[in-house]
């Protein structure tokens, strides 16, 4: 059986947004303290014995995050037009990380990005 390593790694930042067309509170400006795990996955480890460095994983992650930290998401030119829901933010930090991360043989598993401790969305490609 083929080995799969998945590297997990943890960060955060805190912005606003509102959501467009929601029936509801949410439909008015709020604010979160987002928690992001950025998951990545590999089949070889490199000479030293790792898939990846954590430290490259964070790098690549922190770049996409402080686009959005402290900011009202509504305002980011990727969230003009797509309304800023939990899933349309993992779907953009997935594809932004995935984009940024150049190791050979790692991708991107998944991105679960929680808006509180008890909601959150997990998304993968």
């Amino acid at each position: 059986m083929a080995q799969t390593f998945i590297l997990k790694t943890l960060l955060d930042f805190a912005s606003a947004h509102s959501l467009r067309g929601y029936p509801g509170d949410c439909a008015k400006l709020h604010g979160h303290n987002w928690k992001i795990e950025v998951q990545v996955s590999g089949t070889q480890l490199n000479e030293i014995g790792m898939v990846i460095d954590f430290k490259e994983i964070k790098r690549h992650a922190k770049v996409v995050i402080k686009e959005l930290d402290h900011s009202y998401l509504n305002d980011h030119p990727h969230f003009k037009e797509t309304n800023p829901t939990a899933e349309n933010i993992a779907v953009y930090l997935f594809r932004e990380i995935e984009s940024r991360i150049s190791a050979p043989g790692v991708k991107m598993h998944s991105i679960t990005v929680w808006e509180n401790d008890r909601n959150c969305v997990i998304y993968s490609e």
